[in-house]
């Protein structure tokens, strides 16, 4: 069993004296105790490499506690044999308030996790509205104060889009991925402040990963974000989750580390290699239920 240096993944970057406010969240996950890469239905997975099942396991647990230790709250999903990437919780649903928004995997590996989330939101009150449409939950819908972006291209359809706007009643934002590492809009746009209180809304991108109107349409939405660079992005780094203050990052995104930093937030670098082999890291293991 390899181990890791715990205390340095959980361990914030020292941040400039621009104070940004932290917002407490409400996350769930999902313990990888059936992890591994058996299919292939991403550019990330090769079924021919072996899977350290303890070492993903351990470094999931560093990312649970490390919301812990920022004073979020963490639900934890049971997880169920023969789904091994319900480990990925973004994908099982779009949850905001009292009602969610449930998934409909494109592949059919996944598709029995959408139930299993539907059914764990339902106990806990939320109401579930079943889709009719494909689409991967948070995988593709990134939610901010007053709007929602969400990805299109290879697993979450146009159509669906419009059948989430009814779901949630907000307005949704349609954005084309083209580049097939990044088949989720959560590996290729972070959302760094969501515009809740008096800060305006933030995000991260790779400018690469979108169709040339969807460029136009983030540069005129948000024409100060950051745009990162590809070698980041291809450890994952734009899969992070943001608080408004503390951004949990692939410890890997040295580029964006930095580029945070000199933005006045508080990266705090987390190591989640283990799960990157099945196209998967911080936020894909991190469903937030938005207030």
């Amino acid at each position: 069993m390899t181990i890791l240096d715990t205390t340095r993944t959980v361990t914030p970057v020292a941040r400039p004296a621009r104070a940004r406010s932290a917002r407490m969240r409400s996350y769930a996950m999902c313990e990888p105790r059936f992890f591994d890469v058996t299919y292939a239905i991403n550019p990330w997975m090769d079924p021919s490499t072996t899977v350290d099942t303890e070492r993903a396991h351990l470094q999931w647990q560093v990312l649970a506690q490390t919301y812990r230790t920022l004073g979020h709250t963490v639900e934890l999903i049971e997880p169920e044999p023969g789904l091994p990437d319900m480990v990925f919780a973004a994908n099982g649903a779009l949850t905001i308030g009292d009602r969610a928004y449930g998934a409909s995997f494109r592949h059919a590996e996944r598709r029995p996790e959408a139930e299993a989330w539907a059914s764990w939101l339902a106990g806990r009150g939320v109401d579930v509205v079943r889709p009719r449409e494909t689409n991967e939950g948070e995988g593709d819908f990134l939610t901010l104060a007053h709007v929602v972006l969400a990805g299109t291209g290879f697993r979450t359809s146009v159509a669906a889009h419009v059948e989430c706007a009814a779901a949630i009643d907000r307005p949704v934002v349609s954005l084309e991925l083209v580049d097939p590492r990044f088949y989720h809009l959560d590996t290729a746009l972070a959302v760094l402040d969501d515009g809740h209180g008096d800060s305006p809304a933030d995000i991260a991108y790779l400018p690469s990963a979108f169709s040339p109107h969807s460029l136009r349409t983030l540069r005129e939405l948000f024409p100060g974000a950051l745009e990162v660079s590809l070698g980041d992005a291809l450890v994952l780094g734009l899969n992070a989750v943001s608080d408004g203050a503390n951004v949990v990052v692939p410890v890997q995104a040295t580029g964006l580390i930095d580029q945070l930093h000199a933005r006045g937030y508080t990266p705090v670098p987390i190591d989640v290699s283990e799960l990157l082999m099945a196209g998967g890291s911080v936020k894909c293991c991190t469903a937030e239920h938005h207030r």
